[in-house]
């Protein structure tokens, strides 16, 4: 028996030595690949978590997988996505934050170089613009640009007509739809953006899900290629479609408003259908 011990104790170092190179193989498998991360419906449901996500996000930490949490909502600022994240026992930092308004201003910067801009937004949106050294006016902006907003009015709307009609380019950060629900207390930027369209005559360019300019530049921002790119979502007009859109490869959680049930109804389909991010495995089979 004891030499039977001896045997296997001699082999420690080298069944320690072959832990360490698996896990280095795989974690530089993991470095070549990232995922963009939607968060209401996946990491959580308004003001709760969804069981697992902190587990999964702790996860790919200890793993080192790259991941993003990529938001369509333009009102609120990293700091505040950091924040409600950190209130449900997520550690993460403002770098793995990206949304509608860092996308919105990098889109006006690189294709309006030098432009004014008159916003119809708040927080998150006016702090990206601000960042990216755009300004912002008044009185005969080059772009009127709206995001989300709880302090609208009607006279603010007309205004924001008016310099559409006097030859601004109208940008939206996203066309989230309402809510729909009792109690909600904004109509929501896809109802503010109809009344400005019909107005004016003029649609906007939206920048946020399922748009290409968002995903494209969130890839950018993540240093990566299309195809090391794995979108996990529960929307399917949004998340899933805006990764069908850049070729990346995507993931559907039923823990949202996706319904398995009728995912027949769409005329494409995500890579993999999970109920939970919890039950994703890694690595990704298309993790070659």
């Amino acid at each position: 028996m004891l030499p039977r011990v001896f045997q296997l104790i001699q082999r420690v170092p080298a069944i320690l030595y072959q832990y360490r190179i698996s896990r280095k193989r795989l974690e530089s498998t993991m470095k070549k690949y990232g995922l963009m991360i939607d968060m209401d419906g996946v990491i959580y449901a308004g003001e709760e978590l969804i069981e697992g996500a902190d587990t999964f996000v702790r996860h790919l930490a200890d793993r080192k997988i790259p991941f993003t949490f990529l938001s369509n909502n333009s009102a609120n600022s990293r700091a505040d996505a950091v924040g409600k994240l950190g209130s449900m026992g997520i550690d993460v930092t403002e770098e793995h934050i990206y949304n509608s308004a860092m996308a919105t201003a990098t889109f006006i910067t690189d294709h309006y170089p030098g432009c004014t801009a008159h916003v119809l937004g708040e927080g998150g949106l006016l702090k990206s613009l601000d960042h990216a050294g755009i300004k912002l006016v008044d009185k005969d902006p080059d772009l009127v640009i709206l995001g989300e907003g709880k302090e609208f009015s009607l006279n603010k709307v007309h205004r924001a007509v008016e310099m559409i009609l006097g030859g601004a380019r109208f940008i939206a950060t996203n066309r989230d739809p309402s809510p729909r629900r009792a109690g909600w207390n904004n109509l929501g930027i896809a109802a503010t953006a109809a009344m400005i369209e019909e107005a004016s005559g003029r649609q906007p360019f939206v920048i946020g899900k399922p748009s290409p300019v968002m995903m494209r530049s969130a890839a950018a921002y993540m240093h990566l290629r299309p195809e090391q790119v794995t979108v996990i979502g529960d929307t399917m007009e949004t998340d899933i479609k805006g990764g069908i859109y850049m070729g990346f490869k995507t993931i559907l959680v039923l823990s949202g408003i996706a319904d398995e049930n009728q995912l027949v109804q769409y005329g494409y389909r995500p890579d993999l259908v999970v109920s939970c991010v919890n039950d994703i495995n890694f690595p990704l089979k298309w993790w070659a």
